[in-house]
């Protein structure tokens, strides 16, 4: 495997932008990042390695990755700085992604530095993280001593011989381990996520929902998305929410949850007794008219689109001497709001893959 500077897509230059620190006034930012769509972004997913310790079919091959170069991925004062003009701009959401970002060694002290930052009113932000749960349970207290407060863990089956053909790694039993650990540290509320694919998972359906409820956690299922590198997405063998919702329906009644908001997942109450079970169906039934998320890689590429094939390109911004960073910061972010398109197309003819990797988007 090598790692090597890899140039992605359509990177956008930086802004110019007139030179005032944003930072050293956060409540002198120009109003809420609203795009042209009238969305009000208030969300920001920050890829902290593209590296991970699980190989996803529907992820990325085995062998052959070109790993991101350690050079470009940011620092933890860059990941700050990008995140402290955000909140200034009206994020009150960052959730840390990867691939894993467990691998991250600094982890704890990003969580710290992140959960220190607060919005334009001095409120402070909410801080969440998606893993595959390996390891977790070293790590998780000083995560919560440092301010993480939610958490998903992603399981896709609970049989070890589908995990190992899945993810091609022996880890269920880490996986689990790190489900037990976050399911006793009282960070809620807890999901657990699962691509549902056909042939492969989709009759384990009830059962994920039953081990979720188990753990205190909400299952949520994912329809599978055009997001592998390798570029094998097959829709033939993505499992519909129409289709999960009637595998579910067979053992539960389902009532929907109101109030679903910007929320990725629709959610609906399990016999009315308290237990949900969410689907985030992104190709059948898209929630592109409320989204209100951002994401920025780990080699500090702003994209406002998890499919989007244009980046704008915060790393000179962040790596150049000056005074007006934090504006430029700021300039970047409202230009990528401001391009963002109405939704995917992932049903339109012309709509084309992101050469990017979930690995090296960021969830």
């Amino acid at each position: 495997m090598s790692a090597v500077p890899v140039t992605i897509g359509v990177r956008m230059p930086s802004p110019v932008a007139p030179m005032r620190d944003v930072a050293a006034a956060p409540g002198a930012a120009s109003g809420p990042l609203v795009d042209t769509h009238g969305r009000v972004h208030r969300d920001l997913r920050i890829s902290l390695t593209d590296r991970c310790s699980l190989r996803c079919t529907y992820c990325m091959p085995e062998q052959g990755n070109e790993w991101l170069a350690r050079t470009s991925i940011l620092t933890l004062d860059e990941i700050a700085r990008v995140a402290r003009v955000a909140a200034a701009d009206g994020i009150t959401t960052f959730r840390l992604t990867g691939g894993e970002p467990l691998l991250r060694k600094d982890l704890p002290e990003v969580v710290r530095r992140l959960a220190e930052i607060t919005g334009p009113e001095g409120e402070p932000v909410e801080l969440a993280m998606t893993t595959n749960g390996i390891g977790l349970g070293a790590v998780l207290p000083a995560l919560v001593d440092a301010g993480l407060t939610r958490l998903n863990v992603s399981l896709d089956t609970l049989r070890p011989d589908r995990f190992r053909e899945l993810t091609r790694r022996d880890r269920l039993g880490d996986v689990l381990d790190g489900i037990a650990a976050a399911a006793a540290s009282g960070l809620r509320p807890l999901k657990l996520n699962a691509v549902a694919m056909r042939g492969v998972n989709d009759d384990e359906l009830a059962d994920l929902v039953r081990f979720a409820i188990d753990h205190g956690a909400e299952m949520r299922f994912i329809e599978q998305m055009p997001l592998d590198a390798g570029h094998t997405w097959d829709r033939a063998r993505m499992v519909t929410r129409d289709e999960i919702l009637g595998a579910l329906a067979g053992e539960w009644t389902l009532t929907p949850v109101p109030g679903r908001g910007g929320a990725p997942a629709e959610r609906w109450m399990l016999d009315g007794e308290g237990h949900t079970v969410g689907v985030i169906a992104s190709v059948t039934a898209p929630f592109c008219g409320d989204c209100d998320r951002l994401r920025l890689t780990a080699d500090g590429q702003l994209r406002n689109c998890l499919f989007s094939t244009t980046e704008y390109d915060l790393l000179p911004i962040l790596r150049t001497d000056g005074g007006g960073a934090d504006t430029a910061i700021d300039g970047m972010l409202r230009a990528c709001v401001r391009g963002k398109l109405p939704g995917h197309a992932i049903d339109d003819p012309s709509f084309l893959q992101p050469a990017r990797g979930m690995n090296a988007i960021g969830g």
